[in-house]
């Protein structure tokens, strides 16, 4: 990639002795919308928090417009603007007095800082709730008030950790239509974590992360496609001798998630009488689809990625 506006290169990062990222590498285009996509515990947050010069890298190097987030970090923070996963807001003051207090902590003033309210205001239909205590407002609402913050600098670079938190399934799409209409109208590159797979759909190119490894990186059709055909989900009492079965009479290969029997077979749906009739008695369902990023995720990782015990930290 020429000239990408983000540049990643062997970054790790320790946590005590909890590896977080181990040497993960990747470039952002410039008007790009790129997700970082994992389950907790998988460095989404992490690689969020070197970004956004949170954290700083135990290795490795991150280029952001063109300055390092380690030496240069104050020149990075001019080019960026972040929204995080906790809100932010104070919910005593009004839509318009929480913009006018974030501009003034980036050092804007006057008839500046007074511009670039109203346009925010205005390019996130928040006109009308202006003068509304934050507190009276839905969660979509509020956080849209939480991006206004973000690009109240002007940033080349929006960064939004777990951006739907806290949203419900249409407040989730609003999000994502005010988000690729902001890319389309601006050329404003953003930069999203998730956990949410319908959300990675949206995006240009995502960056698979798990356990602090960089698994996949492509678009999520050119991932999908690798899958290859359609995935069979085969439910048994016996999963492991149905699986061994299965590759001693059709010589296929599978993978056993969760006691579920994966193939990945081309045309799978003429595949399915085949197995109910080699194994009477052995299946007790049988299910096909086309690929979906989940699979993306098992075909990389062995395993699926909403997995993790209650007790699990996020990364």
């Amino acid at each position: 990639m020429s000239n990408p506006i983000i540049s990643v290169e062997g970054v790790s990062h320790l946590y005590s002795d909890r590896l977080a990222l181990n040497n993960v590498s990747f470039q952002i285009g410039k008007g790009e919308v790129f997700c970082f996509l994992g389950p907790n515990g998988g460095g989404k947050t992490t690689m969020f928090k070197i970004l956004s010069t949170l954290i700083t890298p135990t290795s490795g190097r991150a280029i952001v417009c063109g300055h390092d987030v380690v030496t240069e970090s104050a020149e990075v923070r001019k080019h960026i603007g972040v929204v995080f996963q906790s809100p932010s807001l104070d919910l005593k003051l009004t839509v318009k007095e929480n913009l006018r207090y974030h501009g003034l902590l980036h050092g804007l003033h006057g008839s500046d800082a007074a511009r670039r309210i109203d346009d925010t205001l205005r390019n996130l239909n928040l006109e009308d709730r202006q003068n509304e205590t934050v507190e009276k407002l839905s969660g979509g609402l509020q956080r849209r008030v939480e991006i206004g913050k973000g690009l109240l600098p002007s940033p080349d670079v929006l960064i939004l950790d777990e951006p739907s938190t806290g949203l419900d399934p249409g407040a989730r799409i609003n999000l994502w239509t005010y988000l690729l209409e902001l890319r389309k109208e601006s050329g404003l590159t953003i930069v999203v974590t998730s956990h949410i797979l319908s959300e990675a759909e949206h995006c240009d190119r995502l960056a698979i992360l798990d356990k602090g490894t960089l698994v996949a990186l492509d678009t999520p059709k050119k991932l999908k496609r690798e899958v290859g055909g359609e995935v069979i989900s085969i439910e048994t009492k016996n999963a492991v001798e149905v699986r061994s079965l299965i590759k001693k009479k059709f010589k296929l290969e599978s993978t056993l998630v969760d006691n579920t029997i994966r193939v990945e077979k081309t045309n799978g749906h003429q595949f399915v009488p085949k197995i109910i009739e080699a194994f009477p008695g052995k299946i007790s369902a049988v299910s096909v689809g086309t690929p979906t990023l989940e699979d993306v995720f098992i075909h990389r990782t062995g395993h699926r990625m909403h997995n993790e015990s209650p007790g699990e930290t996020a990364d």
